[in-house]
């Protein structure tokens, strides 16, 4: 069950600025960096996002007509092009201190508040194809934030081999 405050349609709208602002966020870095695999990471990362809005808005006119969320192709991913998208390539060419990955850190952050949102609605929408669609939103962002995090990852590695921080 929906929390009184908080029913499909606020849900949906929440889920639409979050996305919104996820596109908007991964544009923004994508036209500012010169560096070709980080430009072409943030602008998958863009395109994404663009098709959670795209699929979000749908479900949002319907409900708001019908009061029903519309079955849908979900399963639209294509991890090839995220795989050639994450070459050693792009964590070569982002400065482990400078602006792309301070943008890394800000878009985990998003990714983790999505993936919260998508899942606790999973948990309490009566509707089953409410449900699968938070299901499949809250995946896809989960793979969002391990893309991340294994640049993170991979970018702090490198400023403690850089600094000798390894304690052997």
């Amino acid at each position: 069950m929906n929390t009184p405050d908080r029913n499909p349609l606020d849900i949906l709208k929440s889920a639409l600025l979050l996305e919104m602002r996820g596109r908007s966020f991964y544009s923004k870095v994508a036209a500012q960096t010169d560096k070709e695999s980080v430009k072409a990471f943030f602008t998958m990362m863009a395109e994404e996002e663009e098709q959670h809005v795209r699929e979000l808005s749908k479900q949002y006119k319907a409900y708001k007509a019908e009061g029903v969320f519309v079955p849908s192709v979900t399963d639209t991913e294509n991890r090839e092009v995220a795989d050639k998208v994450m070459t050693e390539g792009l964590k070569k060419q982002i400065d482990a201190a400078g602006f792309e990955a301070a943008a890394v850190a800000a878009a985990m952050s998003m990714e983790e508040r999505a993936i919260r949102l998508y899942s606790d609605q999973a948990k309490v929408a009566a509707d089953t194809e409410e449900r699968a669609i938070y299901h499949w939103l809250a995946d896809w962002e989960r793979r969002h934030l391990e893309m991340l995090a294994e640049i993170d990852r991979d970018l702090t590695e490198d400023v403690w081999n850089d600094n000798n921080f390894w304690p052997f």
